[in-house]
């Protein structure tokens, strides 16, 4: 197969692995326009698909398999002096040039997220992609002479890889071009020769989840080892009908990384996930890292200096592993647990000897985790490097010299930064060394924020002047410069004072609440008053529940609560057991059946803010996204009589059909959280919304984008359906060209004015007798 514009993945020269045809797109189902209203948009895009699977390494001796080849692409780059549509931009994902006075970042100032740079200290910002798809991830090469980013085709879910100069010259696609495909970035080669990709290599249709030896039918997975309550907090979880996730071998001589016996009700296969070094140039052909088959997920994270060793983050949420790979011939020399949030877990010292990783390994609190490497690779040793014992480690960010990094804190959702020297002399034997006096301490010192959230960390030439997105209560996302502790605003980014320009009222800052729930549990979340609100007065309320479920809340501005801010409605978004920001424990509180005390939860939560005497029993609505949409209507059916309405957003109706239609990585995480498929289908029968649908008592909104693979749209609809059945006012808002994540500025602001009008016309209206 030649390389062309419609298909970038092929056999690339010398030391390729040949290639494999590919299928066609798989069948969408189109919007269905009588169950709910449609967002205005421009045409659809391409629909999105599943193509068919390649052999793998160690699959059959010597396999055939694509690897990603660049094809260039027309140039889009444009002046600053574009149209500049939106006042209230933001600003986020930064990553520095060599020198670190210039900066490639994401901004929506068009309206969509896009690649732009800027230097720090300049306003001179140029807008390098102009196309319409929304950028996601940002990084610029090591020698400065490319800027790799992936983006999100349609709005969709799945992502391809591009790089282009830091001039806006030489556009290409390196990954993720086909239909079906599948592309997002991982670290560049230390000399900026070659970056990596991770690549979707789909299953053919018919199979279900595969393991080390090929398709496993689903009879074929032993009994579930569970009782309802499982996972056990300084284990490996289980995940339900197959075995425990366990560490990879550190003397299995393999090219594939293999994933647990995991089925899913899903008819069509996995993909398999592969790992590669792609030279923007096309000089090189591709190098395979790594591969797994049935993979939830798989990241190059760093490589070593010396080339040698290769940094790998996999596994489902909840289940986070760091691999370290010996790239000469791909063997696992070691395994660690890692947190769940940021997937750029750590990298390597200047020798390679030692690995930095952000880690909750045998901890309650995610910390830096040092490992101690031999000659081959082997693991000698590992302890913690520095720890809090009431708080998250939640960004790691190394110096370019290997000798400091910059720690970011989770205390109570408010961010703490930290520029630290890294030991330069650690200790070495064959068992975990716990921290000891000759491990000498490196100096460290905070740096004072101007606002509450750090959202990335990106190393400079400078060790003392990193460059941070900062989000905040009462500004739109930034991008700061911070030389030598002093927090400098990029003129590129926004004004504090344009946050909500023409809004009527400045943002509000929201204070803390600790309710505690109905066994005891302390929970966490942050209230916000309308303004104008006399003391003492309740308030009609909107309980506002985060996705995840291992999302946190944040003091971070939120645009959606703004406007219900604006329409005299007081917001409490809650922290219900599952969140993640208050330990490992509070996180995997709401396993198996443990999930309908988080649905409790939500009832303890709006109980303490009517006790508190902040809002009114009688105007209470309901609202989430994703795990908070599924969330929201268990509410609605569960506490039939406590709210006045709810908005669902992107949320799971039925976890059966929603394991269904899911994708399969998705598929994975799920199973450990709420049950597996086929072997908990009672219990997940009795989590679902649309099991107790006939208690469902008041009007509901959901809202979806039509791209959405994660939860398929098909969830809302059936819930809109029922509940229409039942004689209810119930409404579908599709937002064109959105997948699970909704990008686009328009789209955001028809989502939040619709969910705005829904609420507040139905607490403002005198409850039915």
């Amino acid at each position: 197969m030649a390389a062309d514009a419609r298909n970038p993945l092929t056999g690339a020269g010398p030391g390729a692995q040949g290639a494999v045809p590919g299928a066609g797109t798989a069948p969408r189902a189109e919007p269905d326009g009588r169950e709910g209203r449609h967002a205005p948009a421009p045409a659809d895009a391409a629909r999105q698909g599943h193509t068919a699977r390649q052999s793998l390494p160690g699959e059959g001796g010597a396999a055939a398999r694509r690897a990603p080849e660049p094809v260039l692409l027309t140039d889009t780059y444009a002046p600053y002096d574009v149209p500049q549509r939106l006042i209230a931009h933001g600003c986020w994902y930064p990553s520095a040039d060599p020198g670190g006075r210039n900066v490639a970042f994401i901004c929506d100032r068009t309206g969509v997220p896009q690649l732009w740079t800027g230097p720090v200290d300049g306003d001179e910002a140029r807008l390098l992609d102009a196309d319409p798809d929304p950028v996601t991830e940002v990084s610029w090469s090591p020698d400065g002479r490319w800027i790799a980013y992936t983006t999100a085709p349609g709005g969709g879910e799945l992502t391809r890889v591009l790089c282009v100069r830091p001039d806006g010259t030489g556009r290409r696609l390196l990954a993720g071009g086909e239909p079906g495909a599948s592309a997002y970035l991982g670290r560049w080669a230390p000399d900026g020769s070659a970056v990596a990709v991770t690549v979707t290599e789909p299953a053919p249709p018919g199979e279900l989840r595969t393991g080390p030896d090929g398709p496993v039918a689903a009879a074929d997975l032993p009994a579930p080892a569970h009782t309802g309550d499982w996972a056990g907090r300084d284990g490996r979880a289980v995940l339900l009908g197959g075995a425990p996730l366990t560490a990879a071998s550190a003397v299995r001589e393999t090219t594939v990384i293999h994933g647990p016996r995991t089925a899913t009700a899903r008819e069509h296969g996995p993909r398999a996930l592969a790992v590669y070094l792609v030279d923007p140039e096309g000089a090189q052909a591709p190098e395979l890292v790594a591969s797994e088959p049935g993979a939830p997920t798989l990241r190059l994270c760093a490589l070593s200096r010396d080339g040698r060793f290769a940094l790998l983050r996999r596994g489902p949420r909840g289940n986070r592993e760091a691999l370290v790979v010996r790239r000469h011939d791909r063997t696992v020399t070691g395994a660690v647990r890692v947190a769940d949030g940021d997937p750029w877990i750590g990298g390597f010292s200047p020798d390679g000897r030692t690995v930095w990783l952000r880690s909750d390994h045998d901890r309650e609190y995610a910390a830096l985790l040092a490992v101690r490497l031999g000659p081959r690779g082997e693991w000698l040793g590992q302890w913690s490097a520095a720890a809090r014992p009431d708080c998250d480690l939640e960004l790691l960010t190394l110096h370019r010299d290997g000798l400091g990094a910059v720690l970011s804190w989770n205390v109570r959702g408010v961010s703490e930064l930290e520029i630290t020297e890294l030991p330069a002399e650690v200790p070495e034997g064959g068992v975990t060394v716990r921290p000891a006096p000759d491990v000498p301490a490196g100096d460290s010192r905070g740096i004072p924020l101007p606002h509450e959230v750090v959202t990335r960390v990106a190393a400079t030439a400078d060790p003392d002047a990193p460059v941070v997105a900062l989000s905040g209560s009462r500004r739109r996302p930034g991008v700061w410069w911070l030389p030598h502790g002093t927090a400098l605003r990029t003129p590129w980014s926004s004004r504090d004072e344009d946050a909500v320009p023409d809004a009527g009222h400045p943002p509000v800052r929201p204070f803390p609440l600790r309710p505690v729930a109905r066994d005891g549990l302390p929970l966490g979340g942050w209230y916000y008053r309308a303004p104008g609100r006399a003391p003492g007065e309740p308030a009609p309320c909107v309980l506002h529940l985060h996705g995840g479920p291992e999302d946190q809340e944040r003091p971070v501005l939120q645009t959606l609560y703004h406007e219900l801010l604006g329409r005299g409605l007081d917001v409490f978004a809650p922290d219900v057991r599952g969140s993640s920001g208050y330990g490992r424990s509070f996180v995997d509180a709401d396993l198996g059946t443990r999930r309908f005390a988080a649905i409790e939860d939500v009832a303890a939560c709006a109980a303490h803010a009517v006790v508190a005497g902040l809002a009114d029993p009688q105007r209470l609505a309901v609202m989430g996204r994703s795990y908070g949409g599924y969330l929201t209507m268990a509410s609605l059916v569960w506490h039939p009589e406590l709210f006045r309405t709810g908005v669902a957003v992107c949320g799971m109706s039925d976890l059966t059909t929603f394991f269904a239609g899911t994708e399969p990585w998705i598929a994975e995480s799920a199973a450990h959280k709420y049950g597996h498929p086929e072997r908990d289908q009672d219990l997940l029968r009795a989590l679902s919304p649309m099991s107790r649908v006939d208690a469902l008592r008041v009007p509901v909104l959901t809202v979806h984008g039509e791209h959405d693979t994660n939860v398929p749209v098909g969830e809302s609809r059936q819930f809109v359906r029922a509940a229409r059945e039942r004689g209810l006012e119930a409404e579908l808002l599709l937002l064109r060209q959105e997948g699970h994540d909704f990008r686009r500025a328009d789209n955001r602001r028809l989502f939040r004015r619709s969910a705005a009008d829904w609420i507040q016309r139905h607490l403002t209206s005198r409850p039915a007798v």
